[in-house]
């Protein structure tokens, strides 16, 4: 019994032990992931601070893709060489530079040491001669006078930071260097007890001069690299840039370019055919809807007139009025089916007399008994298809002055850009509905008292044919307190 009760005891102490044991293990773990949060978070704000840095970089990068593509040809380029010449500079110049100095130092120590040890006319005639046979050094002797005061250093000193450097270690007396005076040579005067030393030395002795062969060469090379990078870069990027004018005229509604046929890389070459099969299969489905729609219509104005005939013939024997009038909306709607089916999308591009356009909405709001205000800013004259342009600001006009009597049309044609906008004081159209009424066969009865003969389609043919210019037609309210229309076209 006593054996029991010590083994539970020695085993519930094991059992706490093992529990404290655990604990710094759950301890570890939660440290663990805290940590790896920590860096996740980390990693986060680095990524976030990383995109705003490209993000305003960007700003300041062009946007084409030809500048860009040079960037990318021309800065490794420069980047590559700015780091061979600070090397160059650094390790070989200066290491020259630093070699040649000390050589010509340490000859100019000789001399005076020998002009010192062997004091007299004959010992310094003899240093001098040995100076200009053996060093390549021409040595003067001059008057004890004062050295001149620093002249100006040049904006690349190297040569004078470490020619100093040198006759400051190995001379340590007062001396005055000039390496501007004269390219070639360089003039060394040291201050000795009763007499000035002067040594001229050329330049090559004490300065790596032939470094800029090899800038030249550097630059040289660079050039002719980048000239050829360029031409081979324009004749691949000419190609896309003829592509994106091809497709810009044609989604505003002009022919593509006469030049223009696939050309360039592989992948270049697939884009055009594509784009040429794009534009033919639209044209050819636009030509297919306008010919059976317009032999649709043909066939109807057929049965039409058969029905008008026969009416005619039964006058007087029957009320025939709202027959007659039935006939004449069939045929109203007949009309704007095939109208919102054609498109005018084969009209040729033309020019367009805004002037004239606005007289004759004058003209039309007289006749209507609507008070207009038309006013133009910029060139009355505007590259569009003439007869579909002018329809699609009559379809706008004329919509205004159905449902209002003040209406207000300004043009502003400035470079590149043609905007008309057109401000009425009728009832408006409800912001959720303003998009919908530029689907087809879509009326708002109740929003702007429509007439009853109204197919729908006025607003649907007069968005068709801006976005065939490259434009488009938007609603807005008006200042007039009624609906604002703004047709944006490139001009």
């Amino acid at each position: 019994m006593a054996r029991m009760q010590l083994l539970c005891v020695l085993g519930g102490s094991a059992l706490r032990l093992g529990n404290r044991r655990e604990e710094p293990m759950a301890t570890t773990d939660s440290e663990s992931m805290s940590l790896g949060t920590r860096l996740a978070r980390r990693a986060g704000i680095v990524a976030v601070v990383w995109r705003k840095f490209w993000r305003r970089v960007s700003r300041f990068m062009p946007k084409r893709l030809y500048q860009r593509s040079l960037i990318i040809v021309i800065a490794p380029m420069i980047l590559l060489q700015s780091v061979v010449a600070f090397v160059f500079m650094e390790r070989h110049w200066q290491t020259v530079t630093q070699r040649l100095s000390t050589a010509v130092t340490r000859d100019i120590a000789a001399i005076i040491d020998l002009i010192e040890t062997y004091p007299g006319e004959e010992g310094t005639a003899n240093a001098i001669r040995i100076a200009q046979d053996r060093l390549s050094l021409k040595v003067d002797i001059m008057p004890p006078d004062p050295l001149p005061a620093p002249g100006p250093k040049p904006f690349f000193s190297i040569l004078d930071q470490i020619l100093s450097a040198e006759i400051t270690r190995q001379i340590n007396r007062p001396f005055w260097i000039d390496t501007v005076g004269n390219s070639n040579v360089v003039e060394i005067r040291i201050q000795l007890e009763d007499k000035v030393l002067r040594v001229f030395a050329r330049r090559s002795q004490a300065y790596a001069s032939n470094t800029h062969i090899f800038l030249l060469w550097m630059v040289g090379t660079s050039l002719v690299l980048l000239t050829i990078a360029v031409l081979f870069l324009r004749n691949q990027i000419r190609p896309i840039q003829q592509l994106a004018e091809a497709a810009e005229s044609f989604g505003k509604g002009r022919p593509t370019p006469e030049d223009f046929r696939p050309r360039g890389a592989e992948e270049v070459r697939r884009a055009g055919l594509a784009f040429l099969q794009m534009r033919e299969r639209i044209e050819r489905q636009i030509e297919q809807r306008t010919a059976m729609l317009t032999g649709v219509s043909h066939d109807l104005r057929t049965i039409l007139t058969r029905f008008k005939l026969q009416l005619a013939l039964a006058a007087g024997k029957a009320d025939i009025e709202p027959l007659n009038q039935d006939i004449e909306d069939m045929q109203s709607m007949l009309e704007g089916y095939l109208s919102f089916a054609r498109g005018e999308a084969l009209e040729d591009t033309g020019k367009l007399d805004l002037s004239a356009l606005l007289d004759k909405l004058r003209e039309e709001a007289k006749l209507r008994k609507r008070h207009l205000t038309a006013r133009l800013t910029g060139d009355a004259e505007v590259h569009v298809r003439p007869t579909a342009f002018t329809r699609l600001v009559a379809n706008l006009v004329s919509n205004a002055f159905r449902h209002a009597k003040t209406v207000e049309v300004a043009a502003i044609h400035s470079p590149g850009a043609l905007i008309i906008t057109i401000d009425d004081d009728g009832p408006g159209i409800p912001l959720e509905n303003r998009e919908a009424v530029f689907r087809p066969f879509v009326r708002l009865d109740a929003a702007r008292n429509q007439d009853s003969s109204g197919t729908g389609l006025g607003l649907s043919i007069a968005r068709d044919i801006a976005r065939s210019h490259g434009g488009d037609v938007t609603l807005d309210d008006s200042p007039l307190g009624g609906l604002r229309a703004v047709v944006r076209v490139p001009a």
